[in-house]
């Protein structure tokens, strides 16, 4: 591997952590991050959670575990042929949604709901919160002490009222500043990541066709391309050849787009880059064709009456459950009844959003259901 360019960030230009440690022996900064993040508790939890489909619908469908692995994957692509950090990309990637609620958005926006008045909830500040506090691993502090340049990576979007309260992690947002190419990396490899496999478990539902796919730019191309090189392929792996080529597609196209930006604007560090304009990005054809498949994806998949009776039943989980431990904190687990009772109803957000999708079912069985043992 070879060495990172001088605007990637370096074990020279890092800022460190909050809590000083000594430097680790064998790993780099980045690689402590990496493997603190992997012996969490809340990166096991992400197993069975939601990506699209609740975690017993299928053992095939994605959970947040396996999304996390594929953008670390396509990440590390991306990171090697910009020569940039790939450890702190992969860090970034397996830590971005360690914040997320059971069952998916579904779980996130009925949360959010419930926490109106009281600060609301985003899994972007939750994954920031479970590393910086909620984590208790360490005999010397709270969280991981993660990395700032792993920090900002994590916390891809906040509110300027938010931003104010996070200290050197939210200022990029008062100062309309950019975030490390690692982290910009991270969040485009997101979304290659999640359109593609979206796509895959989708048609592995029967919830979209490749008939309705064939009409989308991006998917029919590749498609007919595969079809005609292999006219005799079919089923499983006609829809890997298809995705396998439309992710290569996406990853080359922001690989030249990038470069060429980076070189254009030439920054010289990390602190240069955060000054300049994103410099990680599609070209606008492709940018226009990913577009389109999220249209469609959220039209056609997302808003399948079937994903949508799932939706319902999951936000009703979530929304009870949240009125049963506000209405009676003696219901809660005995460490978050001290906390409710000195920081209000953030404990219990933080409690529901570390379930896991069938630990809510199961915690929802246990305080409605008369023949379920509490």
């Amino acid at each position: 591997m070879s060495a990172p360019a001088g605007y990637a960030v370096s074990e020279a230009n890092s800022r460190g952590r909050a809590i000083d440690e000594p430097l680790p022996p064998g790993r780099s900064q980045a690689q402590r991050d990496r493997d603190r993040i992997i012996h969490s508790s809340a990166f096991r939890r992400l197993e069975y959670k939601t990506q699209v489909f609740i975690n017993h619908e299928g053992d095939l469908f994605r959970t947040r575990l396996t999304h996390s692995l594929e953008v670390a994957q396509i990440g590390r692509s991306i990171a090697r042929s910009l020569a940039l950090n790939e450890d702190l990309v992969e860090a970034i990637s397996l830590a971005h949604d360690l914040g997320h609620t059971p069952f998916g958005h579904a779980g996130q926006d009925a949360l959010n709901a419930c926490m109106q008045g009281h600060g609301g909830f985003e899994h972007n500040l939750q994954s920031l919160r479970v590393v910086d506090l909620l984590e208790e691993r360490y005999a010397e502090f709270d969280g991981l002490n993660l990395t700032f340049e792993t920090r900002e990576g994590i916390l891809k979007h906040c509110s300027k009222a938010k931003a104010e309260a996070l200290g050197d992690v939210g200022r990029r947002f008062l100062r309309d500043e950019r975030p490390s190419l690692e982290a910009q990396v991270t969040n485009l490899a997101d979304e290659i990541a999640y359109n593609n496999h979206d796509v895959d478990d989708g048609l592995r539902s029967g919830l979209i066709s490749l008939e309705g796919l064939s009409e989308v730019a991006l998917f029919g191309r590749h498609l007919r391309a595969v079809r005609q090189a292999y006219p005799m392929l079919a089923g499983r792996r006609l829809v890997h050849e298809t995705v396998r080529r439309i992710i290569d597609t996406l990853v080359r196209d922001l690989i030249e787009q990038s470069r060429a930006r980076i070189q254009a604007a030439a920054p010289r560090s990390p602190d240069e880059v955060r000054q300049a304009p994103r410099l990680i990005g599609f070209s606008a054809a492709i940018e226009a064709e990913q577009q389109t498949l999220k249209t469609f994806l959220r039209e056609q998949l997302y808003r399948h009456y079937r994903v949508t009776r799932m939706t319902a039943k999951a936000q009703r989980i979530i929304r009870e459950l949240f009125e049963a431990f506000r209405d009676n904190p003696r219901l809660l687990p005995p460490d978050y009844q001290a906390k409710a009772g000195a920081q209000g109803l953030r404990p219990v957000a933080d409690y529901i959003a570390g379930m896991t999708d069938r630990y809510a079912m199961r915690e929802h069985r246990r305080l409605f259901d008369m023949n379920e043992a509490s």
